[in-house]
């Protein structure tokens, strides 16, 4: 029997790449990523997640995929059934479609939120505009990715979003100060000057690893690896977009803290 391996996946699924498992072997399926760790939940169960797309071939592709790692997968082809399935579930985290037939993935997204703010939500969509990626990303979900994808990738993309959810829900009373910007860790609360500061969960994490290196010039790809764990080709876009929101809630009528070094990457300084 043969498991089909995707490695590239276009709308129309096109499989690339095919890996033979003899089924009569008693040994593990091999992890998509190779030997990165395993990611479960904190007390030891499988990692669950959510795939929702009406494209039933790709749901069976993707699940494939994450079964790969040992994961639990569920699937929903529209947005009431991811609603509802979110809800019975509870999921560490959800791939997410926008065009769907009855709910669209921006709403779907949004009655997520109303039910928990902190599960990671990735969008998986054949839109790949820069003005559908910043609507996605400012609507609430931590990543966007665009058909066709890489499925090693995707893997990737959620493992990381997966364990900094769960760094964050981690006791820490870690207070960060950096010129009169203040962060608090176990609040997840960010205070310029007095006025509090409402971050997403990446655009904080994104603070948050700059905190933690003042004045220090930090690399785009540097950036990639410390907030989403993972690196790519150069593909360092996400990193400049997140700064940007950043600045619009951190800079804002006040002297600039963020500070761009042209051809390297970006520096938080003190003011």
């Amino acid at each position: 029997m043969n498991y089909v391996t995707p490695l590239d996946v276009s709308p129309s699924i096109e499989v690339m790449t095919a890996l033979s498992v003899d089924p009569g072997s008693h040994e593990p399926r091999p992890a998509l990523l190779g030997t990165l760790p395993k990611l479960r939940r904190a007390d030891g169960s499988p990692i669950r997640v959510l795939v929702v797309d009406d494209e039933r071939a790709l749901t069976n592709l993707v699940t494939m995929a994450l079964r790969y790692e040992e994961w639990e997968v569920d699937v929903a082809h529209d947005g009431r059934q991811a609603v509802a399935k979110f809800g019975e579930d509870r999921p560490d985290a959800v791939v997410l479609d926008i065009m769907m037939p009855d709910i669209d993935g921006l709403h779907v997204l949004q009655r997520l939120r109303e039910q928990c703010t902190r599960t990671p939500v990735l969008f998986l969509t054949a839109r790949d505009a820069v003005r559908d990626r910043v609507t996605g990303l400012t609507s609430g979900a931590d990543d966007y990715m665009t058909k066709p994808f890489s499925l090693d990738e995707l893997v990737a993309r959620l493992r990381g979003l997966i364990r900094r959810v769960a760094d964050g829900m981690r006791p820490d009373d870690e207070k960060l100060q950096v010129g009169d910007l203040t962060l608090q860790a176990s609040t997840r609360e960010v205070i310029r000057d007095g006025d509090i500061i409402e971050l997403t969960a990446t655009e904080f994490d994104l603070l948050n690893f700059m905190m933690r290196n003042p004045r220090r010039v930090l690399s785009r790809e540097e950036i990639l690896q410390g907030v989403w764990n993972y690196s790519f080709g150069g593909k360092t876009s996400i990193v400049d977009l997140y700064i940007s929101y950043l600045r619009k809630k951190i800079d804002v009528d006040r002297d600039p803290m963020i500070n761009t070094v042209r051809g390297v990457g970006y520096q938080l300084r003190p003011r």
